[in-house]
């Protein structure tokens, strides 16, 4: 790893990141902002790419190919469907679908357009490190499946099909784009989440509330994954 991408998808989930740096170099291109700073001698760009798979495929694919970095992290807030994950509870994905893509019309499986693949798994050192950090932290985190799209889901009916058809643990709108980019471009990457809404309530009604706290906490173990990593 000579450089790391860090990736958020709104500007509240990497303000708790760059916190921890004094030296922030700002550089502006495609509509965007891209924050370097520097680790224990070890150059990493932060960026939030703005919600949705497309921005998010953007600044992933800017990241690496723009910035010239090998190696990506993200670390946000998702939505819990497994009962198991309560508010601020870490996830890490061990692998990633597209819930809303669907071609099903042509015959093929919700997910999938010919070419990909339903599934993108995610980078099996990088989870190893993550757990290693989590056990030795006392932190609690679960590996599982995170379902991704470009809508807030706040329907039960909806939930109940992407967890029946995907069996997913967890709901956000960037990662699987992000995991599409980074397979493609043989890029080692990890996908962090903080759980800030669950399926058993009214989703719209607290997500500010929790958003901050849980992308704060997916941030705090980030640097600790970052520690470990830089040894």
């Amino acid at each position: 790893m000579t450089k790391l991408a860090i990736m958020g998808a709104m500007e509240e989930e990497i303000e708790p990141l760059l916190a921890y740096f004094d030296k922030v170099n700002v550089v502006e291109y495609a509509n965007n902002k891209y924050y370097e700073v520097n680790y224990n001698g070890l150059d990493i760009v932060i960026a939030y790419s703005k919600i949705g798979k497309v921005f998010a495929s953007l600044t992933a694919s800017t990241m690496i190919e723009k910035f010239g970095c090998d190696t990506l992290l993200f670390s946000g807030v998702a939505g819990g469907i497994n009962p198991k994950l309560k508010i601020g509870d870490l996830i890490i994905a061990d692998k990633l679908c597209q819930h809303d893509l669907d071609i099903t019309a042509f015959g093929h499986p919700h997910g999938y357009v010919p070419g990909g693949k339903v599934f993108v798994e995610t980078s099996k050192e990088l989870r190893d490190v993550a757990i290693k950090v989590a056990k030795e932290n006392d932190l609690k985190v679960i590996e599982g499946i995170i379902a991704t799209g470009d809508q807030f889901v706040h329907s039960t009916q909806r939930k109940e099909f992407i967890e029946n058809t995907f069996n997913a643990d967890a709901l956000e709108m960037e990662g699987a784009s992000v995991a599409v980019v980074c397979d493609a471009l043989n890029v080692p990457f990890f996908i962090l989440r903080a759980i800030s809404d669950t399926a058993d309530m009214d989703a719209g009604f607290d997500f500010d509330e929790f958003l901050k706290s849980s992308a704060k906490n997916s941030a705090d173990y980030l640097i600790k994954i970052l520690k470990e990593l830089k040894k």
